[in-house]
């Protein structure tokens, strides 16, 4: 079984764990409804994708 022959510093830790991050959403606001959503998904609340209406708006 491998087994670390010295200690790993806490620097040399925080180093390896530069890269390990949370990345954070891409929210827009709507053009038509001005509610905050993400990009790439349509509006819930009036049922819009790209300018076309997809789904009946919750009511």
């Amino acid at each position: 079984m491998a087994v670390p022959k010295r200690k790993t510093t806490k620097s040399r830790a925080g180093k390896r764990r530069s890269h390990i991050k949370m990345s954070s959403k891409n929210i827009i606001e709507d053009k038509k409804s001005g509610e905050y959503r993400l990009s790439h998904h349509m509006d819930l609340k009036t049922g819009f994708y790209k300018g076309r209406q997809v789904l009946d708006p919750k009511e």
